[in-house]
């Protein structure tokens, strides 16, 4: 699984001993923000998530703080707490350290030894048959978590724990944008043989054109997502 999608069900809660509610909790919620359950906008109610997972106020209040600290819900003065709404510039801001990282996480997997680049190889390839097959599907939940395992592998070979981290920070922020970009069907073919260049890119072990088709490939993907979300012209 994916480290920015969780399962969400109460029944975890039964069979857990070492791990704090509070983290539970969290979890939980996160899943619903990712999965799109809980909307950017929507407001968090408290008594009703303690409800759900039969557990009281003061495990979801800390929940709540490590989800507003990583940017994810937002406190409002005696309103209550909400899923944040990125604006514009914040998103803006994130597709470009997104490109940094990924161009960056793109060299390092390149400079690989054989045998473990071969290993990435063999993942990446099955990536893009999956997410061929999903777009012949119109299945945009399956293309979608086949493109975040796609990055996650190369960001993963970079063996670098702070940019991991970091970029687990940035996808989740994304992830209701990104999703709404593929939900339209914009630009997924293109997506697709940019994710064939960068397979053939690592398979050269050319470090400098991976780094520079990754941060491309980030870039073209910021691009279609803004034409997407411009009003056209009248």
């Amino acid at each position: 699984m994916l480290p920015w999608f969780t399962e969400s069900s109460a029944d975890r809660f039964n069979d857990v001993r070492d791990t704090s509610l509070a983290k539970l909790v969290r979890d939980d919620m996160l899943a619903l923000i990712l999965k799109g359950v809980l909307a950017p906008g929507q407001r968090i109610n408290e008594p009703d998530v303690a409800s759900r997972l039969q557990v009281s106020r003061v495990p979801v209040r800390e929940a709540l703080r490590e989800l507003e600290s990583s940017g994810l819900v937002v406190s409002r003065k005696h309103s209550g707490v909400f899923v944040r709404q990125l604006d514009a510039a914040e998103i803006r801001d994130l597709y470009q350290m997104r490109g940094l990282l990924d161009g960056f996480a793109g060299r390092c997997a390149a400079g690989l030894s054989s045998e473990k680049r071969e290993a990435l190889l063999a993942l990446l390839t099955a990536s893009v048959d999956a997410m061929r097959e999903a777009a012949g599907q119109h299945d945009v939940q399956r293309y979608y978590a086949e493109n975040l395992r796609f990055h996650w592998a190369i960001v993963e070979a970079a063996g670098n724990r702070q940019l991991s981290e970091t970029y687990r920070g940035i996808v989740q922020k994304l992830h209701l944008s990104r999703l709404k970009n593929l939900s339209q069907n914009v630009g997924v073919q293109a997506s697709i043989a940019e994710h064939v260049e960068i397979v053939q890119a690592l398979r050269d072990a050319d470090a400098a054109r991976c780094e520079a088709l990754m941060a491309r490939h980030v870039s073209d993907a910021y691009i279609r997502l803004a034409d997407s979300e411009r009003p056209p012209s009248q």
